[in-house]
């Protein structure tokens, strides 16, 4: 089966279907971009063919692939990636595999940003007090949403994995993880990706030995914090279900999980539009230069981010998308490897 035929058959082959309609631009790449943990995270690939993904559901795996509508362009995939191009009234076509797939679709729209309202931060009395670098990118990037996957444990064990250490030592040892203790994700067909995995479920996390968890690189004050984490998983997915403000908070309640994974957590899961990840490595830094051509720290950012309250995240996105990037001074972090300790 060709490249070009696969979608056809795919969508006739799926377990489950369906077809949503964005009401305006849309982008699955910068909208869904910001759930991958870089691109090796084997829960997502990118192909000519969509974008698939695969993850838990209360019914079980599920293998997703999601695409623009023959013919709508929207969000269309192209070799390296989904595209950034938006083009208004067009869909995203969902199809499904595995015993998952009903409740995969069910929240297919919401992870698609269908409940973002971006009203409030357009209207123009509202819009004519942001920097000119946010007006100007969220002028050429209408198409962005920010995502509410409603997956609380699939977004907090990578969240956590990343506290405190460089991305790459995290992402290195997510994988690692992912590969010796995840699932193939359910079959889909023959055109369907090789090696997409499933996150390890909440026992299988449970049950991870510490030395695999020095094997990946992860130490033992992050393994505790997820192990303490998912002996609280039925209660930690209830808190999708709750205000995203109300989550973070419950959330801080769990020993070594502060304001930074809170943030991280629910600007993926609840499509957060304040949160503001306060205790970032970078995030303060890179803000106050934006806005003001000098570094801050995290009390400068938010002082600097209070005139928009209500959509900081929103106003962070716009500055990234801006491509403003900040003066670097002196060497990087070290990556540590301790693992043959």
């Amino acid at each position: 089966m060709t490249i070009a035929d696969a979608p056809a058959r795919l969508a006739a082959a799926a377990d489950a279907s369906l077809r949503w309609h964005p009401d305006g631009p849309y982008s699955l790449q910068q909208t869904l971009g910001t759930l991958l943990r870089g691109t090796g995270d084997p829960s997502f690939s990118f192909r000519p063919d969509g974008l698939w993904m695969a993850f838990t559901t209360p019914d079980g795996p599920v293998t997703l692939r999601l695409t623009a509508a023959a013919g709508s362009g929207a969000g269309a995939v192209s070799d390296g990636g989904v595209s950034g191009g938006a083009v208004s009234g067009g869909a995203v076509d969902a199809q499904a595999w595995g015993p998952g797939s009903a409740a995969g679709l069910a929240g297919v729209p919401r992870m698609l940003g269908a409940h973002d309202d971006w009203t409030a931060f357009d209207e123009p009395a509202f819009h004519a007090t942001l920097p000119r670098m946010v007006r100007e990118a969220r002028r050429r990037n209408p198409a962005l949403r920010l995502p509410s996957t409603g997956r609380m444990v699939d977004c907090l064990v990578p969240t956590i994995l990343e506290q405190k250490v460089t991305v790459v030592e995290a992402r290195r040892g997510y994988r690692y993880l992912m590969y010796r203790f995840g699932s193939s994700a359910p079959a889909a067909g023959s055109a369907a990706p090789e090696g997409l995995r499933v996150q390890p479920t909440q026992e299988q996390w449970l049950r991870i030995p510490s030395w695999e968890w020095h094997q990946a690189g992860v130490g033992p004050q992050r393994s505790a914090t997820v192990m303490r984490a998912l002996r609280s998983a039925v209660a930690l997915e209830r808190l999708a279900a709750l205000p995203a403000l109300e989550a973070a908070a419950k959330l801080r309640v769990i020993a070594g999980i502060g304001v930074w994974t809170a943030a991280e957590v629910v600007q993926r899961t609840h499509g957060c539009p304040d949160s503001i990840a306060v205790g970032d490595y970078h995030l303060a830094a890179y803000v106050g230069a934006a806005l003001t051509g000098r570094r801050t720290d995290d009390a400068g950012m938010l002082e600097l981010l209070a005139p928009w309250a209500g959509h900081r995240q929103r106003v962070v996105r716009m500055i990234g998308l801006s491509g403003f990037r900040k003066p670097t001074f002196g060497p990087r972090m070290t990556i540590q490897d301790h693992r043959r300790h």
